[in-house]
Protein backbone atom coordinates (compact mmCIF):
# COMPACT_ATOMS: atom_id res chain seq x y z
CA UNK A 1 0.00 0.00 0.00
CA UNK A 2 1.15 3.55 -0.84
CA UNK A 3 1.73 6.48 2.02
CA UNK A 4 -0.80 9.14 1.13
CA UNK A 5 1.20 12.56 0.67
CA UNK A 6 0.75 15.13 3.48
CA UNK A 7 -2.08 17.48 2.58
CA UNK A 8 -0.02 21.10 2.15
CA UNK A 9 -2.27 24.27 1.65
CA UNK A 10 -1.27 26.75 -1.19
CA UNK A 11 -1.67 30.62 -0.89
CA UNK A 12 -1.37 32.87 -3.91
CA UNK A 13 -0.02 36.20 -3.33
CA UNK A 14 -1.14 39.34 -6.16
CA UNK A 15 0.71 42.28 -4.72
CA UNK A 16 2.95 44.51 -7.75
CA UNK A 17 5.13 45.93 -4.60
CA UNK A 18 8.39 43.12 -4.31
CA UNK A 19 8.82 44.22 -1.04
CA UNK A 20 5.28 43.72 0.41
CA UNK A 21 5.29 40.51 -1.66
CA UNK A 22 8.29 39.18 -0.30
CA UNK A 23 7.15 39.80 3.35
CA UNK A 24 3.70 38.13 2.90
CA UNK A 25 5.48 34.88 1.33
CA UNK A 26 7.80 34.31 3.77
CA UNK A 27 5.21 34.79 6.33
CA UNK A 28 3.21 31.97 4.86
CA UNK A 29 6.27 30.00 3.99
CA UNK A 30 7.05 29.90 7.77
CA UNK A 31 3.57 28.86 8.59
CA UNK A 32 4.26 25.99 6.23
CA UNK A 33 1.77 27.23 3.56
CA UNK A 34 3.19 26.45 -0.26
CA UNK A 35 3.51 30.25 -2.15
CA UNK A 36 2.97 30.99 -5.86
CA UNK A 37 3.42 34.97 -5.99
CA UNK A 38 1.88 37.00 -9.16
CA UNK A 39 2.57 40.87 -9.59
CA UNK A 40 -1.04 41.50 -11.99
CA UNK A 41 -4.35 40.58 -11.91
CA UNK A 42 -3.92 38.62 -14.87
CA UNK A 43 -1.55 36.49 -14.12
CA UNK A 44 -2.73 35.67 -11.11
CA UNK A 45 -6.02 34.90 -13.56
CA UNK A 46 -3.79 32.21 -15.40
CA UNK A 47 -3.51 30.79 -11.59
CA UNK A 48 -6.71 30.54 -10.68
CA UNK A 49 -7.56 28.94 -14.56
CA UNK A 50 -5.16 26.08 -13.63
CA UNK A 51 -4.92 25.51 -10.19
CA UNK A 52 -7.68 27.39 -8.27
CA UNK A 53 -8.99 24.23 -6.61
CA UNK A 54 -5.71 23.48 -4.55
CA UNK A 55 -6.01 26.68 -3.37
CA UNK A 56 -6.66 27.58 0.27
CA UNK A 57 -6.10 31.47 -0.02
CA UNK A 58 -5.63 34.22 -2.24
CA UNK A 59 -4.66 37.51 -0.40
CA UNK A 60 -4.59 40.46 -3.32
CA UNK A 61 -3.95 44.28 -3.00
CA UNK A 62 -6.45 46.50 -4.75
CA UNK A 63 -4.18 48.67 -7.18
CA UNK A 64 -2.16 45.84 -8.96
CA UNK A 65 0.30 46.26 -12.16
CA UNK A 66 -1.75 45.46 -15.39
CA UNK A 67 -5.30 46.51 -16.08
CA UNK A 68 -7.55 44.63 -13.59
CA UNK A 69 -7.57 45.44 -10.12
CA UNK A 70 -7.57 43.25 -7.33
CA UNK A 71 -11.68 43.73 -6.24
CA UNK A 72 -12.05 42.60 -9.65
CA UNK A 73 -9.72 39.46 -9.16
CA UNK A 74 -11.87 38.23 -5.99
CA UNK A 75 -15.05 38.71 -8.53
CA UNK A 76 -12.94 35.87 -10.45
CA UNK A 77 -11.30 33.40 -7.87
CA UNK A 78 -14.71 33.13 -5.67
CA UNK A 79 -16.25 31.77 -9.78
CA UNK A 80 -12.88 29.44 -9.75
CA UNK A 81 -13.00 28.46 -6.20
CA UNK A 82 -15.90 29.61 -3.61
CA UNK A 83 -14.45 28.04 -1.36
CA UNK A 84 -10.77 29.71 -0.97
CA UNK A 85 -10.41 32.16 1.24
CA UNK A 86 -9.73 35.88 -0.01
CA UNK A 87 -8.34 38.85 1.62
CA UNK A 88 -8.21 42.39 -0.43
CA UNK A 89 -5.79 44.74 1.00
CA UNK A 90 -5.39 48.43 0.16
CA UNK A 91 -3.83 51.60 1.96
CA UNK A 92 -6.57 53.85 0.72
CA UNK A 93 -10.44 53.04 1.19
CA UNK A 94 -12.46 50.57 -0.83
CA UNK A 95 -15.02 51.90 -3.21
CA UNK A 96 -15.89 48.53 -5.16
CA UNK A 97 -18.19 45.75 -3.91
CA UNK A 98 -16.11 42.76 -2.29
CA UNK A 99 -18.03 39.13 -3.76
CA UNK A 100 -19.67 38.07 -0.93
CA UNK A 101 -17.04 35.89 1.90
CA UNK A 102 -14.47 38.10 0.64
CA UNK A 103 -12.09 40.46 3.38
CA UNK A 104 -10.76 43.72 2.86
CA UNK A 105 -8.20 44.39 5.01
CA UNK A 106 -6.70 47.84 5.20
CA UNK A 107 -3.19 48.64 5.34
CA UNK A 108 -1.48 48.30 7.49
CA UNK A 109 -2.40 44.94 9.12
CA UNK A 110 -0.46 43.12 11.28
CA UNK A 111 1.57 39.92 10.23
CA UNK A 112 0.15 37.77 12.97
CA UNK A 113 -3.13 38.53 11.24
CA UNK A 114 -1.30 36.87 8.19
CA UNK A 115 -0.83 33.78 9.53
CA UNK A 116 -3.60 33.18 11.54
CA UNK A 117 -5.70 33.50 8.42
CA UNK A 118 -3.76 31.08 6.31
CA UNK A 119 -4.33 28.72 9.14
CA UNK A 120 -7.78 29.60 9.37
CA UNK A 121 -8.34 28.83 5.88
CA UNK A 122 -6.16 25.30 5.81
CA UNK A 123 -8.34 24.15 8.82
CA UNK A 124 -11.30 24.79 6.65
CA UNK A 125 -9.79 23.27 3.31
CA UNK A 126 -9.13 19.76 5.64
CA UNK A 127 -12.59 20.26 7.16
CA UNK A 128 -13.79 20.58 3.54
CA UNK A 129 -11.93 17.22 2.20
CA UNK A 130 -12.96 15.58 5.07
CA UNK A 131 -16.77 15.71 4.41
CA UNK A 132 -18.58 12.52 2.77
CA UNK A 133 -20.09 14.92 -0.16
CA UNK A 134 -16.69 16.39 -1.28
Amino acid sequence: MGQSKPFRATALIVEDDPMQRDMICLLLEESEVDVIECESAEAAELVLERAAGSLVLMMTDVQLAGNMNGVELAHIARKYNPEMGVIVTSGRPLHQQLPDGCQFWEKPWAPLDVIREAERAVQEKRRHEARPDS
